[in-house]
């Protein structure tokens, strides 16, 4: 048997490209719709990304008692994160543990793109705490809190050229806080903001594939989350609950 590098990495993209398709095809309803394919771009994430991090769906809290909206993907640290709640169904993770949050759609529209920036950036606002680092030579400095990416995963695209300047213009609208930084439309290409501008990789031949190791990438960039300070979460042990 020949082994092929570039088989394995095309046909991953091509089995979620075809998994994004069928849940298109084959459920009417759109809220069920929507939840099989936020089903295959977790699913994809929880398979290849390290071990250090998980993907999920969920709500993100700080210690101000802030919620952030719910996030169909959310990639979090699960090596140093000291709680992740779950209640009721729902998972609930500090805003200090997260690395990344997307949304997922069947397509990119205007609309999407500015839905998706609103629920990136209920999260980017929370507040975050960062302790210093004890180690056996001293202590090190509280890391600066790293940026949150962003972005948007669809299958397809509702502009022609699917991702020209439509998409472009916008991916431009709005601020920093809620720029989406990296998305994927599985049957076109893959799209990118930073602070100098926004750009797509089209025509890609397999844009899944190409998505998950550019966010593997960004994501090496970061390295580990901030010293969560647990004891400002603590502090809500002392405050009685609403009758």
């Amino acid at each position: 048997m020949t082994w092929s590098i570039q088989t394995l990495l095309s046909e991953l993209h091509d089995d979620i490209q075809e998994r994004l398709g069928r849940a298109r095809r084959s459920f009417g309803h759109p809220g069920t719709k929507g939840d099989a394919s936020e089903s295959v771009w977790l699913e994809l994430l929880q398979t290849y990304l390290p071990q250090r991090y998980q993907a999920t769906s969920a709500h993100v809290v700080d210690s101000d008692g802030t919620f952030s909206e719910q996030i169909d993907v959310v990639v979090f640290d699960r090596q140093y994160s000291p709680f992740i709640f779950k209640f009721q169904g729902e998972t609930v993770i500090p805003a200090e543990s997260v690395y990344a949050v997307f949304e997922a759609k069947q397509s990119i529209n205007a609309d999407q793109v500015a839905y998706a920036r609103k629920k990136v950036g209920s999260v980017r606002r929370l507040h975050r705490t960062s302790l210093p680092i004890p180690h056996a030579g001293g202590t090190y400095p509280a890391k600066p809190l790293q940026h949150i990416i962003g972005g948007l995963l669809t299958l397809d695209s509702d502009w022609n050229p699917p991702l020209g300047d439509p998409l472009i213009n916008a991916l431009k609208v709005g601020s920093a806080d809620d720029r989406l930084d990296l998305g994927c439309v599985a049957a076109r290409g893959i799209f990118s903001c930073d602070d100098g501008g926004c750009g797509t990789l089209t025509p890609i031949g397999k844009p899944a594939t190409a998505f998950l190791l550019e966010l593997i990438a960004r994501l090496q960039e970061k390295a580990t989350v901030p010293m969560i300070d647990v004891r400002a979460y603590a502090r809500w042990l002392d405050v009685d609950l609403p009758a």
